[in-house]
């Protein structure tokens, strides 16, 4: 059975992932204001991601009686030097998402809440996969640097991207 302070973590992660959707929401923002329209669309579809995260957590709560509760968040970071900080900010913001996980993971074990031990392996095997993507980029864009040939070609394959909650992402 889920204790009320297991429950209040996994609400305040629920929240943390809207949070991290608006974050993104800003980054697309600036995208498109410094008009790289396919990095924005890459960051759109990263927010849509965090959203279906944070549903899956408001959703697990609600099967598991808690009545969820939403709070308000905190203005995202808005200015930021180049597309490379962007990225570096995502994969900042990443690490913050996993450390959450495990401590989520690290309660759940201490009250031996073995369902909701399995419900976080999905969050903690996502964050493996969230960080080496923007690791990835990250280097990308560091191995691209001044060539604006590349990034042109760069950005319109991320300007590709479709989240697809189907496919797990």
């Amino acid at each position: 059975m889920i204790s009320p302070h297991l429950a209040d973590a996994l609400n305040r992660q629920m929240n943390n992932e809207f949070e991290a959707a608006q974050s993104y929401m800003a980054m697309a923002a600036y995208c498109e204001h410094n008009s790289y329209s396919g990095f924005a669309n890459f960051y759109l579809q990263q927010a849509e991601e965090e959203r279906f995260h944070g549903m899956k957590i408001y959703n697990y709560l609600n099967d598991r009686g808690f009545h969820v509760k939403f709070s308000a968040t905190s203005q995202p970071k808005i200015d930021f030097e180049s597309i490379l900080d962007t990225f570096e900010s995502a994969l900042h913001q990443e690490k913050n998402v996993t450390r959450n996980f495990y401590e989520l993971t690290d309660l759940a074990w201490e009250e031996k809440e073995h369902a909701t031990i399995s419900f976080l392996r999905w969050f903690l095997d996502e964050q493996v996969e969230e960080e080496a993507s923007f690791d990835t980029h990250i280097e990308y864009l560091k191995r691209i640097g001044e060539d604006k040939n590349a990034l042109f070609i760069y950005e319109k394959e991320l300007g590709q991207r479709k989240f697809s909650p189907e496919a797990g992402e």
